[in-house]
């Protein structure tokens, strides 16, 4: 009885730090990438603009994806769970971000860029 009273008040705290540390690396990471656009816009050619532009863009669009989707996980009301839902928003935060960084960062590579342009046209002409 003694460990267990007011056992609410130990939640409450832990959920008050749990926000203020999730809040503390959102900003940091909205910080780090202004920080990064404005190093980028700084730079003074046309040409290495759009070559860190080409990176950055990509990869803040996996990084989107990952906070958004572990944000809706955790954030759901608990009447639009279900099993499959949770399965495939597991997936969606902990194996496609990870998969993607490597094709990212591969296509800066003007070989595999036009390999993968003529896959995909090869494709969408066949349907």
């Amino acid at each position: 009885t003694l460990s267990c009273s007011k056992s609410y008040l130990r939640e409450l705290g832990f959920l008050v730090f749990s926000i203020f540390l999730a809040f503390c690396c959102f900003v940091f990471i909205v910080f780090s990438y202004v920080q990064i656009f404005r190093a980028v816009l700084r730079i003074p050619s046309e040409q290495g603009r759009h070559k860190s532009f080409s990176t950055c863009l990509p990869h803040l669009a996996v990084v989107s994806l990952f906070i958004s989707t572990v944000a809706f996980t955790y954030l759901k009301t608990p009447s639009i769970s279900s099993p499959s839902l949770d399965l495939a928003l597991s997936v969606l935060y902990s194996v496609v971000p990870p998969a993607l960084n490597p094709l990212i960062y591969s296509l800066r590579n003007q070989e595999l860029k036009a390999a993968v342009w003529r896959l995909m046209t090869g494709c969408f002409q066949e349907h």
